[in-house]
């Protein structure tokens, strides 16, 4: 039976990894706006200072996170960053916790991608 159990619980947390994805922000080159949306959590003052193009800025530090994200369509596909990376591995938790279904967090955050602009 303990074996049962374990092998229940082994497989239960393998398919929990399975849904959390990223890719290179480097990687990233644009999206489809009818399909997906760009959030950049970062504070506004950060958005304001440069952001990619199209993007959404929804601060992850904000008290109201979870009613701003609210009103986005669950069944687009979310790219999600924020400076380095910390905030939008977080947040893509939280937007999985709210039933958002596919999430993609942008590794590296806009620091890494502003560097593979230049």
């Amino acid at each position: 039976m303990k074996n049962i159990i374990f092998f229940i619980l082994l497989i239960s947390a393998q398919l929990g990894l399975a849904q959390i994805e990223s890719r290179p922000i480097t990687e990233f080159k644009s999206f489809d706006s009818t399909k997906e949306i760009l959030i950049d959590v970062r504070t506004p003052k950060e958005f304001d200072e440069g952001c990619i193009e199209g993007a959404l800025n929804i601060d992850w530090f904000s008290a109201d996170f979870n009613q701003q994200v609210a009103s986005i369509d669950k069944d687009k596909t979310i790219y999600v960053y924020c400076k380095k990376g910390g905030r939008s591995l977080k947040s893509q938790a939280r937007l999985k916790e709210l039933g958002f279904l596919h999430v993609i967090n942008l590794e590296g955050g806009y620091d890494m991608w502003h560097l593979s602009k230049d």
